[in-house]
């Protein structure tokens, strides 16, 4: 429930900002009629766009609109996920002193995070002995870890096929450009110069839109390692932790 509310948090923040590009297209169309005669970004990217082709730039667009809503719901996922691990082996030390397992195991339900999670699943198993907790976090630990991945190698799909359909994009375009060199019977200067630039658009897109999803893409996995060295640590401290009381006990 958790990821589809992400998912449809990203998508909304995707469909505002669009929202709010049209509401300021229709404010610059209207200075445009009033003869400022200065032509806005966004004006001349939708310029750029229709120049491109509207079959391949629109299907570059939606790999950039899909792609960053999955990016989206990946760093909110991330951001909820990252607590303090220092002060989680705390409270969980503490719990032990004050009410054994049972009360470290409601610390843990009550935290959110993969950290937390390892640490609930551990405790479960303490009864069975040290060496089955340390198995137990290794295990769960990579389950957590490939939870954290989830839906990034959609956003790599999409970080490769974008830069691929802007060359698609672009040899159509240049097979375009030869058959109007051929149904014209001459070699114009505005006829091929005309068929490169709009053929080179769409190579030109599909890269800006690869570029822009591999930023968030290795920002989603420098949060990932971030987490996971959280994981590791904790879990030591975790098992230091439970020998301790197992000594005192």
């Amino acid at each position: 429930m958790k990821k589809v509310f992400m998912f449809l948090a990203g998508v909304g923040t995707m469909a505002f900002s669009a929202v709010s590009a049209f509401a300021q297209d229709e404010m610059n169309a209207a200075d445009l009629l009033s003869g400022s005669g200065e032509v806005p970004l966004n004006q001349a990217l939708k310029t750029k766009f229709i120049e491109g082709g509207p079959a391949f730039m629109s299907l570059i667009i939606i790999c950039l609109i899909i792609g960053l809503a999955l990016a989206i719901e990946r760093i909110l996922y991330l951001s909820f996920s990252k607590i303090n691990t220092k002060k989680l082996v705390a409270k969980v030390e503490d719990a032990l002193k004050e009410g054994g397992i049972e009360k470290a195991k409601e610390v843990c339900r009550n935290t959110r995070g993969p950290v937390a999670s390892i640490f609930y699943q551990g405790l479960l198993r303490y009864d069975q002995g040290l060496d089955v907790v340390e198995k137990t976090i290794v295990s769960y630990g990579s389950v957590q870890q490939s939870q954290l991945e989830s839906g990034l190698s959609w956003i790599s799909l999409f970080i490769a096929i974008a830069p691929s359909l802007g060359f698609l994009g672009t040899v159509i375009g240049m097979i375009n450009a030869f058959d109007a060199i051929q149904a014209a019977g001459d070699i114009s200067p505005n006829v091929v110069a005309g068929g490169m630039k709009v053929a080179l658009i769409t190579t030109v897109g599909g890269l800006i839109v690869a570029m822009i999803l591999q930023v968030f893409y290795n920002y989603i996995l420098a949060k990932i390692e971030s987490i996971t060295i959280d994981m590791e640590d904790s879990s030591i401290s975790l098992i230091d932790v439970l020998t301790k009381y197992g000594e005192k006990k």
